[in-house]
Order: C-alpha cells, then sequence, then structure tokens
C-alpha cells in the first residue's frame, strides 16, 4: 500500500525570537474541496501573508487550514517627562503655594504624578529587525507546517487501513451477492408456477404452453439480471485498492470513486427478486457509506 495523507491534523511550534518576543503557531487542517488558508496574524505582521501562503501550496493539495500566530514580549513601557507639562504644573503648584501661607512647597513624586506630565516612549521602528523578526517567524511556520504534514500522513495511515478493511468487506458482500444472484431465475420461475396454480387452481399451470412459461421467466431474469452490477462493482474494488496503493493525491478520485460504489448498489437492491440479495444489498450499501465517510477525508 502507498502513503496516504488524511485533510485533518493539528502542529504547534513554539519559541522565543532574537528580540526576546516570544511567538506561538497553530495549524489546523479539515476537510476541505480544494486548499483554503485562514491566517489570523498580529499587527504588522500583514507581509508575511504571500511566503506563507505559497509554502503551503507547495506541501499541501487539499484541506482548510487554519493558522494563528500568537506575539507576546514581556517589557515595560518606557516612561519620560513632558518638560511643558512639567512646567506648567510646576507654576501652578508653586503659585498655588505662594497664596496659601504656611503652606508646603509642592513635592517632586505628586507632580509627576499629575496627568500629562509622564508620558510612554514608543521608540521608532527599526526595520532592519523587523525584517529579521520576520524571518525568523517565516523560518518558524514552516517547522510548523512540516509539522502538520507529519501528522496529516500519520492519521493517513490510520486511513489507509480502515479504507482497506472496507473495500474487502464489500468485496466479501459482492461475493455473497454473486452467489445469492444465481438462485433468482429458479426462484422466479417457481414463484410463477405458484401464483399460477393459485389463479388457476391445482393442475392449471398444464394449461399454459411451457415455452410461454420460459418466455415470462426469461423475461424476469433479464430485468432482475444484476451480472453487469456485480462486475462494474469488483472492477471499483480494484480500482480503489490501485488508488489505495498508488498514495498520496487519491482523494479526489476516491470521492469520485465511491459515487459510483453507491450507484451500482442501488441498482442491484432494485433489481433484487430475493430476499436474501435485498438483505445483502442492504449490508453492502451500508459498507460503502461508510467507506464514502471514510474517502472523504483523504487529501
Amino acid at each position: 500500500m502507498g502513503t496516504l495523507m488524511s485533510m485533518t491534523g493539528f502542529a504547534r511550534e513554539s519559541g522565543v525570537l532574537a528580540d526576546g518576543t516570544g511567538f506561538v503557531w497553530e495549524l489546523r487542517s479539515v476537510n476541505g474541496r480544494g486548499l483554503d488558508l485562514r491566517l489570523r496574524l498580529p499587527n504588522g505582521q500583514d507581509a508575511l501573508e504571500p511566503a506563507l501562503r505559497e509554502g503551503l501550496g507547495k506541501r499541501l493539495k487539499r484541506g482548510n487550514v487554519s493558522a494563528t500566530l500568537s506575539l507576546k514580549r514581556e517589557e515595560r513601557p518606557r516612561l519620560t517627562v513632558d518638560p511643558v507639562a512639567l512646567d506648567g504644573a510646576l507654576a501652578l503648584a508653586l503659585d498655588l503655594a505662594a497664596r496659601i501661607p504656611g503652606s508646603a512647597p509642592p513635592r517632586p513624586e505628586a507632580l509627576l504624578a499629575l496627568p500629562g506630565v509622564m508620558r510612554s516612549e514608543v521608540p521608532e521602528p527599526d526595520e532592519a529587525l523587523e525584517e529579521a523578526k520576520r524571518a525568523e517567524l517565516a523560518t518558524a511556520w514552516g517547522r510548523a507546517l512540516e509539522g502538520l504534514v507529519a501528522a496529516r500522513r500519520a492519521e493517513g495511515a490510520k486511513l489507509l487501513d480502515i479504507l482497506a478493511g472496507l473495500l474487502d468487506e464489500i468485496a466479501i458482500l459482492r461475493e455473497a451477492a454473486a452467489s445469492a444472484a444465481a438462485d433468482q431465475p429458479e426462484a422466479q420461475r417457481r414463484r410463477m408456477l405458484d401464483q399460477l396454480s393459485a389463479l388457476l387452481g391445482e393442475g392449471g399451470t398444464a394449461r399454459v404452453p411451457e415455452e410461454r412459461l420460459a418466455q415470462e421467466v426469461a423475461l424476469l431474469a433479464q430485468k432482475s439480471d444484476v451480472r453487469e452490477e456485480l462486475d462494474r462493482l469488483g472492477a471499483h474494488i480494484e480500482a480503489a485498492r490501485a488508488l489505495l496503493k498508488a498514495g498520496e493525491g487519491a482523494g479526489r478520485k476516491l470521492d469520485f470513486l465511491t459515487q459510483e460504489f453507491v450507484r451500482e448498489a442501488n441498482t442491484l437492491c432494485s433489481k433484487s427478486a430475493s430476499v436474501p440479495l435485498t438483505r445483502i444489498g442492504l449490508d453492502l450499501k451500508a459498507a460503502i457509506e461508510r467507506l464514502k465517510e471514510q474517502a472523504a477525508n483523504v487529501e
């Protein structure tokens, strides 16, 4: 068997950048008809997006992927004194103290606590440092992406066993259906004779020409002939096994093939003329439905 890849998986990559910023990449993927990436990036990191999408397209073919980048830097804000605001506050405090006899002079800590006297200092961005940070984050994204690929391959290995087992089950049911279908013409002939006897009375079937009976039985047998459906079902089983053996990229073809499985099983049930064959057909449809559900997870 080849190596299948599932469309479901999860990966997490974390670390600390050169400037002390902690980061976490989290990647999740689920089933999807095509390849779709939904990114959640912190403010100022939008420049990463084109390279991230390009890297994803090179490693995956299908699936809805959600990726989140979290950044956290432990640093206290740098405060500085606003000279103009401090001079104004000091002038007002001294003027007020002069007007109140015996009052104490203004205290420095009280002046600094006044609104507007202290302000946060925002350093000018260093473009070279930001570019280096983006390069580190892109490298970490690559590691997270490889982790996601590994997770999807691990899920694919489990899928491979499940799908192979379901195909074996379907093959066994197909053989059982072929055996049950072989008895349909004789069972229909007996049923027809019983119905005629009930209508015409005992010995009434002798008045019906044997040739006419043979024609009616042949017509019924033709309408309930499921050999073509069983042959096509056998071909589909072999085709599905070949896709599993081929490995990666089998998802779309498996999706289409399972629809063909369903079609043949439905026709077989509609043509069934016996309870045993109908029961087998229903079991066959249930197994094919499970096959279809599992095949939908394959990339």
